[in-house]
C-alpha cells in the first residue's frame, strides 16, 4: 500500500490531499505544529477509511524538527511514496513593515522546508524508480507580490528543474499552482475573503485537489486549477510587470 507524506496537513489544502489521498487507499503520514489537531484529524483518518496514519508533530522554520521529518523520508527500511509540501503561510503586511524574523521564518518554510525534505525523499525514490513529490506553489509566482510571490517562483523553478532531471528515472515532480481557496488561509491572514478578491476567482479545495492528483497521475510538471487560472498565469507573460504590480494587494484587504 502506498505511503504519502502531507505537510501542513490538518487544514486547507493539505487535509484535503489527506482526505483524497485516503480515500484512495494511501497510508499517511501527517505534519504540522499542533499535535492535538494532528491527532484529531488522524483519528478521523482512520475510522473513515481503515488506513494507517503516522503523526509527526514539527514546526519547520526549526532545523531540529524539520531534520525529524527528513529522517523519515530518508528511512529505507520505510518507503514514502509521495510527498506533498504543502506547509506555507503568508504575510498581510509589506516587506518594510514586517520583522526581518517573520520574512525569514517564511521564507525557512516556503523555501528551505521544501528543498530539504525533497531532497530527503528524492533519495530512495530514485533508487527504487517510483515515487513523486507536489510541491504547492501558487499562482503569485508568476506576479511581482513581494518575498511570498518570489518564494513561489523559486518552488516553480525548482520543481521544474527536479522532474526534468529525475522523470527518466520513475520519480514525478508537480508544482501545483492555485489562486485563492476556500481554506483557512487568509482567515489567519486576517483578510476579509468576500472583498479581498472577486468571487469568481474563488476555488473550491476539493476540486482542486482532485484536479491536480489527475495531473499529477499523467506525469505533468505543473498544475494550474480552472480555466480562469490558467487565462491569468497566460496573461501575465505578456502584460508589463508594472501594470502586474498594481495587483498587489489583491487578496491582502
Amino acid at each position: 500500500m502506498p505511503t504519502a507524506l502531507i505537510t501542513g496537513a490538518t487544514a486547507g489544502i493539505g487535509h484535503e490531499f489527506a482526505r483524497q489521498l485516503a480515500d484512495r487507499g494511501d497510508d499517511l503520514i501527517l505534519v504540522a505544529r499542533d499535535a492535538a489537531r494532528l491527532e484529531t484529524v488522524a483519528a478521523e483518518l482512520r475510522s473513515s477509511y481503515s488506513i494507517e496514519v503516522e503523526v509527526l508533530s514539527a514546526d519547520l522554520t526549526d532545523l531540529e524538527q524539520l531534520g525529524l521529518v527528513e529522517q523519515r523520508l530518508a528511512d529505507r527500511d520505510r518507503p514514502v511514496d509521495l510527498v506533498v509540501n504543502n506547509a506555507g503561510f503568508g504575510l498581510k503586511n509589506a516587506f518594510l513593515d514586517n520583522p526581518i524574523d517573520v520574512e525569514q521564518a517564511q521564507q525557512d518554510v516556503l523555501v528551505r522546508a521544501v528543498l530539504r525534505l525533497t531532497h530527503a525523499a528524492l533519495g530512495g525514490m530514485v533508487e527504487r524508480g517510483r515515487g513523486g513529490v507536489i510541491n504547492v506553489s501558487s499562482v503569485a509566482a508568476f506576479l511581482p507580490r513581494g518575498t511570498y510571490s518570489a518564494a513561489k517562483a523559486w518552488v516553480n523553478s525548482f520543481s521544474a528543474w527536479a522532474h526534468a532531471e529525475y522523470a527518466d528515472r520513475g520519480v514525478t515532480v508537480m508544482a501545483l499552482c492555485p489562486g485563492f481557496v476556500k481554506t483557512e488561509f487568509h482567515e489567519r491572514l486576517g483578510v476579509d475573503r468576500d472583498s479581498s478578491a472577486p468571487k469568481v476567482l474563488w476555488l473550491e479545495p476539493d476540486r482542486l485537489v482532485r484536479d491536480a492528483l489527475a495531473d499529477f497521475d499523467k506525469g505533468r510538471p505543473m498544475s494550474i486549477p480552472s480555466k480562469r487560472y490558467k487565462a491569468i498565469v497566460t496573461t501575465t507573460r505578456v502584460v508589463p510587470r508594472s501594470a502586474l504590480q498594481r495587483l498587489q494587494g489583491l487578496g491582502r484587504k
